[in-house]
């Protein structure tokens, strides 16, 4: 009898396993179907800073097809059908002021041999029509993204370099304030704000990202720094890899007001699949990255939220999106919600496209045809041990801030003088 009520709870459960199967199984079919025609364009992934960390960029002594120490290799972006990714060329906050742009230098080259090493699979790309034509080769268009401001050492010559070696956007902090920008944690509590947002010099930098056709990423800034770069930008803009603030509480995330702007300026907010930005906890599942990816439609449009995993940049992922390999398993799950065919092609990269070339096309009226911005920072702003002040006393470079206030105070004093005489 016993063996007849154990047999019998087994098939029950097999046939409740079947069913489900065969429920999720259409839609996995028709995920990987859309993967097919339209490109997954991923945000954000730190695979080459777990190549710093791990083999301090010695390449040469990497196998990207049986890596197992990380969430990407070869073998599961081929099972991800990953279209494009953007590659974080990440360095720490503490190597600011000190070998921040060599660090971001040698991110930027190792992104380029990892191309080069493995042509078969990857496709350097530095343009929409770039990642279209890997797409049609069945590559994976690879580009890069800086993520960090310090990583340019507050210089608007710098910024063009890197985007001539191939960078196509600037997160405009980690997790420090830089000496033109403030960082997340100001909305914390944990850090005081330097700038209340952007500084004058931060200002220069979004406009010159304007000029060049370098998208600007606001992941995470401070919600003062998101509103006045939209308030500021020509061009649309892009979070890399966020979440929805009112799903899950976080200053990393996005708040309600900030998504509607996104909405009405064209940009993009890409979800980030780390648990403790999905849920505020340790632990998240795949239908709660779903939830966000719910609520940026519902609150901003399905124009305005794309896919942002951060894989090999955190420590914790939801289960079953545990790799990058997993990723068709989150489009099937948009679609089991009913979002249309086009509403999945907008998320898996059409909207990121669009903004690329929105992006690229610049500001007619305003930014074509002008010339770069030469402006430095003032070196009062910058003035520390690890950095000399050639330059700065040439002709034309205009006086600090607080210069021009000594000049005013000692103005104001001289007329006081006279008129006392």
């Amino acid at each position: 009898m016993l063996f007849r009520v154990i047999s019998t709870v087994h098939l029950v459960l097999w046939v409740i396993s079947c069913v489900s199967t065969l429920d999720e199984e259409p839609f996995l079919t028709k995920a990987k179907e859309l993967m097919s025609k339209t490109p997954l364009i991923d945000g954000h992934n730190d695979l080459p800073w777990q190549l710093r960390k791990q083999f301090n960029n010695e390449l040469n002594e990497v196998d990207l097809h049986k890596l197992n120490t990380t969430h990407t290799n070869i073998d599961k972006i081929k099972r991800g059908l990953l279209g494009a990714q953007f590659w974080a060329a990440f360095v720490h906050c503490d190597t600011q002021y000190k070998d921040a742009v060599r660090q971001t230098l040698e991110q930027i080259d190792v992104i380029h041999r990892m191309c080069q090493k493995y042509p078969d699979t990857f496709m350097f790309a530095t343009s929409s029509q770039d990642i279209t034509e890997a797409f049609r080769m069945k590559k994976t268009a690879s580009l890069i993204g800086v993520e960090g401001g310090h990583s340019i050492d507050s210089s608007l010559g710098t910024l063009r370099t890197m985007y001539h070696l191939g960078v196509r956007y600037l997160t405009l902090t980690h997790s420090c304030n830089t000496p033109w920008v403030d960082n997340w944690l100001v909305d914390t509590g944990s850090e005081p704000p330097q700038h209340n947002g952007l500084s004058s010099f931060g200002k220069q930098v979004i406009l010159e990202m304007n000029r060049l056709g370098m998208m600007i990423d606001l992941a995470h800034v401070s919600v003062a720094v998101m509103n006045q770069v939209l308030d500021l930008s020509k061009a649309p803009v892009i979070f890399s890899h966020s979440s929805a603030y009112s799903i899950c509480p976080s200053k990393r995330n996005v708040p309600d007001d900030v998504l509607l702007r996104v909405n009405k300026t064209g940009g993009i907010v890409m979800v980030n699949f780390y648990n403790d930005y999905v849920t505020c906890s340790k632990t998240a599942k795949l239908s709660d990255v779903a939830d966000h990816f719910d609520y940026i439609k519902k609150v901003a449009g399905a124009g305005s939220v794309g896919f942002g995993g951060d894989y090999d940049g955190v420590t914790r992922v939801p289960e079953g999106l545990e790799d990058v390999s997993k990723v068709p398993s989150l489009v099937a799950e948009l679609l089991r919600r009913g979002w249309t065919e086009e509403e999945v092609n907008a998320a898996l990269g059409n909207n990121l496209l669009r903004v690329m070339r929105e992006v690229e096309k610049g500001n007619p009226t305003d930014l074509n045809g002008t010339n770069p911005d030469d402006l430095p920072i003032p070196y009062d702003e910058v003035k520390s041990s690890c950095r000399t002040s050639y330059g700065y006393t040439s002709a034309g470079v205009l006086p600090s801030l607080s210069t021009l206030a000594l000049l005013l105070t000692l103005v104001l004093q001289a007329c006081i003088t006279l008129s006392v005489l």
